[in-house]
């Protein structure tokens, strides 16, 4: 068995309230041939489960083959059906693992009478340098996802700056990733960034793939009220929705990207993985939402997620 990767940060934090995902599912299908008294005393208790919150120490360790399978989870419920190939996007990560992390429950002992597979990860954060990889499959797929839905809900002369900050070999767009299961609580962002900010300007320094960025390319999952419009050309109406991040802390990139808009992926959501999109029974309509940061703000941003999310 493979030694487990490099420790990179420690962070204890509260574990929200759990959402069944795609085990639970297996779990109901194996007890299918139980009686109907027993079935209803393990939904009973199912329906406690979801309400406890538990404390829950998270370690960052370095990206390891071990981790393709989770990393892949993760950017499939980022991307549900869209056309781009996670598999290669979850090779190419591992492979440059001098950036990145994966968030994984602290060392678990065997008598503690927790299930969790050591190797289980709760989140990830990395980048993909677009324009160094241009010409690779999954870079090339998601410079046109996020041009062809910036066709449909955005202006012309916005498609034609996207596209040209997207081709501009001269300037750099890096694609940062940073996704979790949505009850790994927001303070275990900060820690992941500024490590991440490390790698990246050592990954500079000493000329290694990623290096500098003149531009950060995000796609977060967000939300707005069901029945609200997303699309940007009503502009009227854009200004009255209210858009939310699963990711808390993504706000405050959007606050600073020269070019941001959102997409809906109603038709797309799998609450399996992403949970079901509602708050205090206001139904939400998943989204989208694809910002453009320039590399010269992360400093800023890094200092208000610090005043927001420390700990």
């Amino acid at each position: 068995m493979a030694s487990r990767a490099k420790r990179r940060a420690l962070a204890s934090v509260e574990r929200g309230p759990q959402v069944h995902g795609e085990d639970s599912e297996q779990d109901e299908v194996e007890g299918e041939g139980e009686d109907e008294d027993e079935q209803d005393s393990d939904d009973d208790e199912e329906d406690e489960l979801v309400d406890q919150e538990v404390n829950v120490d998270f370690e960052a360790y370095s990206i390891s083959d071990n981790d393709h399978d989770g990393i892949k989870k993760l950017l499939q419920q980022l991307f549900l059906k869209a056309p781009v190939n996670t598999a290669e996007l979850t090779d190419l990560l591992i492979q440059q693992n001098h950036v990145g992390s994966v968030i994984k429950q602290t060392d678990i002992s065997e008598d503690s009478g927790d299930e969790a597979d050591e190797d289980e990860i709760f989140g990830f954060i990395s980048l993909l340098n677009l324009t160094e990889r241009k010409g690779t499959p999954c870079a090339e797929q998601i410079k046109e996802l996020v041009l062809s839905f910036c066709e449909k809900n955005c202006a012309k002369s916005m498609v034609e700056q996207l596209d040209q900050l997207l081709n501009d070999t001269a300037k750099p767009v890096g694609f940062l990733l940073s996704e979790r299961f949505i009850n790994v609580p927001p303070q275990i962002a900060l820690p992941m960034h500024q490590q991440l900010q490390k790698e990246l300007a050592e990954a500079h320094r000493t000329n290694k793939p990623c290096g500098k960025c003149y531009f950060y390319l995000m796609i977060s999952k967000t939300f707005v009220e069901a029945g609200k419009p997303s699309s940007q050309k009503r502009q009227s109406s854009q200004k009255q929705e209210v858009l939310m991040f699963a990711n808390a802390e993504e706000e405050f990139f959007y606050e600073k990207a020269v070019l941001k808009f959102s997409y809906s992926v109603q038709e797309e959501s799998d609450t399996r993985l992403g949970g079901r999109w509602s708050f205090d029974d206001v139904p939400m309509k998943p989204l989208r939402t694809v910002m453009l940061i320039p590399g010269d703000e992360m400093n800023e941003i890094m200092e208000k997620l610090k005043d927001h999310l420390s700990v």
